[in-house]
């Protein structure tokens, strides 16, 4: 089911490109070749934001357990380029009084995708590549470049769309044990992200994205609803799917995670 729905998300994401590409082929090739460019007109330039997200949760007593969840994400965005850093940790460990704790979750990814802004608002072209480390997916680590057609289709006061899609590159490196998982090689990318806004300060946002290869397709969905509570100070839930078509034995292929964490906006 969730494979399906990645399949036709990704379906439409490359049809939208095509289809603008085809209309504005004339248009772009113009556009690369223009001396002057300008920025997206309803952009505040420079803007530089960052926040801070952190979720805990610590028992004691027959069962002991621990689970930290943090993130960082920053959006900054100048003249010419558009960009967003993320960077994720998650540890959870858990025990009883007569066991030893053992660690269930351990997990650090970092992204980062540039927009260079091209002479037609709201059309770019990105580059893109993020790492991962996780203890319990059969790698040791993998990562991934890609590069391509970026646009957001609209921009209001409550809300935003934009897409990217481009051919790229995954690196792999499995455990011992799992030699059979090194499926490097060409990929393509395809992600979406949709935020809604509230005049009471509460955002929404869902996120996609594929990346598909030859012998591996990864796809990831985040939806998450934050809420202010006081000044800089919010309240976020997210719900975080993950699904792999090709993973070791004893490793499930769809992963869910559900959290309640504070974040702070420090700019």
């Amino acid at each position: 089911m969730f494979n399906k729905l990645v399949f036709r998300i990704t379906l439409f994401v490359i049809a939208c490109f095509c289809a603008n590409f085809t209309v504005h082929a004339k248009d772009l090739i113009q556009t690369l070749y223009h001396a002057d460019f300008s920025s997206d007109t309803d952009d505040e330039i420079p803007r530089f934001s960052l926040d801070g997200e952190l979720g805990v949760l610590i028992n004691t007593g027959n069962t002991s357990a621990a689970s930290v969840k943090a993130a960082v994400n920053a959006d900054h965005e100048t003249q010419n380029w558009s960009s967003v850093y993320f960077s994720e940790l998650l540890y959870k460990e858990s025990g009883t009084a007569t066991t030893k704790r053992n660690v269930s979750a351990q997990r650090f990814y970092t992204s980062a995708q540039f927009d260079y802004k091209l002479h037609t608002p709201g059309r770019r072209l990105f580059m893109y590549g993020d790492y991962e480390d996780d203890q319990f997916t059969g790698y040791d680590h993998r990562a991934s470049l890609a590069a391509g057609w970026s646009q957001r289709l609209w921009r209001d006061e409550d809300s935003e769309f934009r897409y990217s899609i481009g051919p790229g590159y995954t690196f792999i490196e499995a455990e011992s044990a799992n030699d059979n998982l090194v499926n490097d090689g060409i990929i393509v990318r395809a992600s979406a992200e949709y935020k809604y806004h509230w005049s009471s300060g509460a955002k929404l946002r869902q996120f996609v994205s594929t990346e598909a290869g030859d012998e591996n397709t990864k796809s990831r969905s985040e939806t998450s609803l934050s809420a202010n509570v006081f000044g800089s100070l919010a309240m976020k839930l997210s719900f975080i799917l993950n699904h792999e078509t090709d993973t070791a034995e004893n490793v499930d292929p769809l992963s869910t995670e559900t959290s309640v964490a504070l974040v702070y906006q420090f700019f």
